[in-house]
């Protein structure tokens, strides 16, 4: 009889407690709706104490408890006359946040580094911390001037000490932008081929085609601010030794191969005997069309032209994607530019241009070639000057089809636009403003005399 009883009771019990936790779930609920729609209403101060309950009462309900509480305390942050409060608010957001709730780590320091950093509420020293969690995690969850941040911190931290770790994390970063960069451009293709076919873009596409411009447009700069730190240590007599030593580590690994050929190729070391040395055991080690490219290169160099030909077209042909058949082009013409062969140059980013109509750089590549034949394709200074005329509207369709590049380009529109005909020039010549030139030589284009 009283075990009967007993059970009868620790029944009740469970009872009880199960109707409280249950109660207790459903009230969170209901705050957590109230507090939703306040914050989304931007009634921060009404939102403010279910913030607080929630994060004590029931910080496992959902992950929007933080998401939408960041957005609350920022927002408190900004008008508080006691800063104090907040920040210490923010700060427990994030903790709380990354208690107990693993997904998208990367992205919740950076953009607590952000915060941080804006209202200089921590140190170089503990702003890099964070942003080392943050690229050790993903570095493509992070936020795009933090990228920056983080290789400036490793830069100044390892210049004199390691420069190989410098090297790395330039290539890891620069490998993380440039995914983000061909996503971005993969999403504006479609957007921008009904923009030129005369479409009328929907509410969506106009939202995103802004998103893509501005998101690649500002990894564009990080990319050239990238290149702006590392120019002065990647030189060729700091590579080739730093590659000579670790070679034999390193003669079977094609991630170090790639790396260490294209910063040699990019910062002109190709007449250094190294440079072939890694082209052919990156072949070995990682054939594929991209390196197929680097080799023909190698063999064009020692006059085996006919056969150089041919490991060009195979490395074009046998890449399916038309975005990487792009970038072998555009490679294949930047070997071409260097030996001087600037027809060639051009007829290969012309062939990279229509596997992608948006690659900026192919066009930033002919308007090089054309202001360095100034002297080549014209007889005196209007024609001469005529020369940048052309070279400037590559320029300005390179800016206009790849905003990854605006930043690039327009320095470059600056220096042509400066260098075309004075209204002086043309009117002691006789020529109108309007009408149009063609440009003698091997460019061959007609273009507009432009109209100061």
């Amino acid at each position: 009889m009283m075990k009967k009883i007993t059970l009868i009771l620790v029944a009740i019990v469970l009872l009880s407690n199960s109707k409280v936790v249950a109660q207790a779930s459903q009230d969170c609920t209901i705050k957590y709706n109230l507090f939703k729609g306040e914050v989304q209403t931007k009634k921060y101060d009404a939102a403010y104490p279910k913030l607080v309950s929630l994060m004590n009462d029931c910080p496992k309900l959902s992950v929007n408890i933080y998401k939408f509480g960041d957005k609350l305390a920022k927002a408190k942050f900004k008008t508080a006359a006691n800063k104090s409060e907040f920040s210490d608010l923010i700060k427990k957001i994030y903790e709380q946040r990354l208690q107990y709730y693993k997904n998208d780590e990367a992205k919740v320091h950076s953009d607590y580094v952000t915060f941080l950093a804006k209202n200089k509420l921590a140190s170089d020293d503990e702003i890099f911390a964070l942003l080392e969690k943050a690229y050790s995690i993903d570095p493509s969850r992070m936020g795009v001037r933090n990228i920056y941040k983080y290789f400036r911190g490793v830069t100044d931290r390892n210049k004199d000490t390691n420069a190989q770790k410098v090297f790395d994390t330039y290539d890891d970063v620069l490998e993380s932008v440039g995914e983000k960069l061909d996503y971005y451009a993969k999403k504006l293709a479609p957007i921008k081929a009904k923009v030129d076919n005369g479409e009328t873009l929907g509410k969506r596409d106009k939202t995103n085609l802004r998103a893509y411009t501005i998101n690649s447009k500002a990894l564009g700069m990080v990319e050239s601010g990238l290149d702006r730190m590392i120019i002065d240590l990647s030189t060729c007599d700091r590579l080739v030794p730093l590659y000579t030593r670790d070679f034999e580590a390193n003669n079977t690994n094609g991630q170090w191969l790639s790396r260490a050929v294209s910063r040699m190729f990019t910062k002109g070391c190709t007449d250094e005997p190294l440079y072939e040395k890694l082209v052919e055991a990156w072949v070995a080690a990682d054939p594929s069309p991209k390196t197929t490219v680097y080799y023909a290169g190698i063999l064009y160099k020692k006059g085996k032209e006919s056969e150089a030909m041919e490991y060009y077209k195979k490395a074009v042909d046998q890449e399916p994607d038309t975005f990487e058949k792009a970038k072998n082009l555009y490679k294949i013409a930047q070997l071409f530019a260097k030996k001087g062969q600037k027809s060639q140059a051009r007829n290969y980013a012309r062939r990279a241009l229509k596997n992608n109509p948006n690659f900026g750089k192919a066009y930033l590549l002919i308007a090089g070639l054309y202001a360095t034949s100034v002297n080549q394709c014209g007889s005196n200074e209007f024609e001469k000057r005529m020369v940048y005329t052309a070279a400037l509207r590559k320029a300005q369709q390179a800016r206009a089809v790849d905003p990854s590049i605006a930043s690039r380009a327009a320095k470059h529109i600056r220096n042509y636009r400066s260098q075309e005909p004075s209204k002086t020039l043309l009117f002691t010549q006789t020529i109108e403003a309007g009408s149009s030139h063609t440009i003698k030589c091997w460019i061959g284009e007609t273009v507009k005399v432009s109209k100061k």
